[in-house]
This record gives C-alpha cells, sequence and structure tokens, in this order.
C-alpha cells in the first residue's frame, strides 16, 4: 500500500495561497481562456465555478500527490472528471438541446454525425468535452501553480485532512448548484443507461490512474529542486528542449479539429496517442523537468487562447466587448506561462548559485 505523503511543515498560510490560486485559476482556463465568456461575465463565472472546477482540480492534484503518482495519473484523474462533467452535473454530453440558447447552437448537426447508437450521444462532443476537461480544466492549472512553487514542494500535498474535507464539501456543493440549476442542467435528465455509462466510464479511468501508480513503482521521491533527473534511460539520451514537448502537445491540441465526424475523431485519439507517448518516452530521459512540464501543460491554453478570437462567447456580444475579452485573455495566458517560466529560472538560478 503506498504511504500517504503530508503537507509540507509550513505555515498555513503559505500553504493555502496555492490552494487558493488553484482553486480560482481552475474556473477561469476551464470557461473563460478560449473566449466564452466577456470580461465583464468573467469575475462572476470564477466565484461561481470556483468550487466545482478549483475543487475538483484541487481533489485530483492533493490525491494524486498524496499517494505519490505522477501526471498519468493526473491526466486520468481529469478524464474521469470529465466524464463526470459532462455526463452527470450538467449532463451536456447527453443532453442535444443543451446549447440551443446560446451562440453554438448550429454546432448540434455536427455533433449528430458521430451519434453513439443506443447511448444517444455525441462522439465528437464527447471527445471534445473530455479533452478540453483533461487539458484545460485540470492539467494547465495545476502545472502553472506548481511551476510557481520551490522544487521542493511541487509534488507535495498542500493540504492536511480538514483542507481535503472542506475542499470535497465544496466541490459537491458546486456540482449540486450545477445539476439543480436552471441554466445548469437545463431541466434535462440522462436515462438509466446514461448515468450508467458515465458512472462506469469514470471509474474505470479512476481505477486505471491508480493502476498506473502501483505499476510504475514509487515516484515518490520529490522532484530535485534543479529540475533535473537523473538519467535512467541509454547514456547519453536527454530530454529535449522545453519547446518540443510543448510543441508535440500544440499540435495534438489544435489538430484534433482538422477533420469533421468520425475521421476527426479518429485523428485526435492518434495524435493524443502519439503526444502522449512521446511525453512519457522524454520524461524517462535525463534532463527532463518542470520546464518540459510547463510547456507540455500550458500548450493547449496558447491554442485556446488564440481560438478565443475565432469563437463566440455563449451569450451574444457586441464586436467591442468579445475584442476586449479576447485581448484580456490574451494577456492572462501569456502571463500565467511567462510568470511561471520566469520563477523556474530564477528558482533554477538560485539553486545553482548556492550549490557552487
Amino acid at each position: 500500500m503506498p504511504t500517504e505523503r503530508h503537507p509540507d511543515r509550513l505555515p498555513l498560510r503559505h500553504r493555502l495561497v496555492p490552494a487558493v490560486a488553484l482553486l480560482l485559476l481552475a474556473p477561469w482556463a476551464a470557461e473563460c481562456s478560449w473566449g466564452g465568456f466577456t470580461l465583464t461575465d468573467t469575475p462572476v463565472v470564477i466565484l461561481v465555478l470556483a468550487p466545482m472546477y478549483g475543487g475538483a482540480a484541487l481533489l485530483i492534484r492533493e490525491t494524486a500527490r498524496r499517494v505519490g503518482a505522477g501526471w498519468p495519473t493526473i491526466a486520468l484523474f481529469a478524464a474521469a472528471f470529465g466524464v463526470i462533467q459532462a455526463g452527470l452535473v450538467d449532463q451536456s454530453l447527453f443532453n442535444p438541446g443543451f446549447l440551443d440558447d446560446t451562440e453554438f447552437a448550429d454546432s448540434q448537426a455536427a455533433a449528430e454525425a458521430t451519434l453513439v447508437p443506443g447511448l444517444d450521444f455525441s462522439a465528437r462532443q464527447a471527445f471534445d468535452y473530455i479533452g478540453n476537461h483533461i487539458a484545460l480544466s485540470i492539467c494547465a492549472p495545476i502545472v502553472i501553480v506548481e511551476s510557481l512553487l520551490r522544487g521542493d514542494r511541487r509534488s507535495r500535498p498542500w493540504l492536511g485532512r480538514p483542507g481535503l474535507t472542506v475542499v470535497a464539501l465544496l466541490y459537491l456543493a458546486g456540482s449540486l448548484l450545477i445539476f439543480s440549476d436552471d441554466e445548469g442542467r437545463k431541466d434535462f435528465l440522462a436515462s438509466p443507461a446514461q448515468v450508467g455509462f458515465a458512472v462506469t466510464v469514470a471509474v474505470a479511468l479512476i481505477g486505471a490512474g491508480l493502476l498506473i501508480r502501483r505499476r510504475t513503482g514509487d515516484p515518490a521521491v520529490p522532484v530535485p529542486p534543479d529540475d533535473s533527473r537523473p538519467p535512467i534511460t541509454a547514456k547519453g539520451r536527454r530530454a529535449p528542449r522545453p519547446v518540443w514537448p510543448g510543441l508535440v502537445v500544440l499540435v495534438a491540441y489544435a489538430g484534433s479539429n482538422l477533420a469533421p465526424g468520425w475521421a476527426g475523431i479518429a485523428v485526435g485519439l492518434v495524435l493524443a496517442a502519439a503526444a502522449a507517448t512521446l511525453l512519457v518516452t522524454w520524461s524517462r530521459r535525463a534532463g527532463w523537468g518542470q520546464r518540459q512540464v510547463l510547456a507540455a501543460g500550458t500548450a493547449s491554453m496558447l491554442v485556446a487562447a488564440a481560438y478565443a478570437y475565432a469563437v463566440p462567447t455563449y451569450a451574444p456580444a457586441t464586436p467591442a466587448a468579445a475584442l476586449v475579452g479576447d485581448v484580456a485573455i490574451s494577456i492572462v495566458t501569456l502571463a500565467l506561462i511567462g510568470g511561471a517560466a520566469w520563477r523556474l529560472r530564477v528558482t533554477s538560478s538560485t539553486v545553482h548559485a548556492a550549490a557552487s
């Protein structure tokens, strides 16, 4: 059985800062980073959705770190959250009229081209919903906040059991709010077969995440503060520069919509599998560190920020309001990623200076 790892013994306020940051960043990344809302709507969106999105991100991050698991486990937990969110909470996966009152109403025809018989959901929408929850709702916020911390704190839990209990209650309350609100679930109820399918898939993904942690040994040793790892593969084979993991994820994320229908899903799955294989392979090489993780984890945010100029907001907005919101998204995205990269550079320089 894995041993539980305890939060570092810093003052409570120092441990709460990254937790609160993740609580607020997750809803912004999930719903605002791609242009879904105008700038004036953004604060309300963050506050209302923070318990659900932020609570889920915190629970996933804390659970993975407490059992010593890494990013493959986090990604699988994030996929399970995507299934729960789209299949059980707002039930957008099964509701054919979910987008009817938004500026995305015309996307339903394309979604029906990949309808799964018997369960009546669009495979295209499932791929997009779950993929975006993995990339934007969970992984990107976690990697940004962790990159802003010292190297010896990135893989450690932030919260104790009381804190986790509070976060779990926040998540349940936030999810219940969306489920019960007219604008959340939109008076739709999935069938028992659909609910059973979503529960089964979510449980399987969570189980797979825990199984991967058990089979890959004990990664509980924190990543060294200098963001490097000792070589564990053939001599001379080093991890690539951060630009390459970022480029791989960027191509996979942007390329998932290259073709319509089932062909597009096939292309997206192939690209995602190739990107995951490359990242896992590279992460086992000498020189792989938080800079590579940051590049891979935030590439999807760069694509989303670029897409914001091309996609409408959920509710109608004036061209000026839409443009201001899109520009604000670009500024915030670049500031978050740039600030995290700068922090890593400063931390690495400080560690090397102290060592010499």
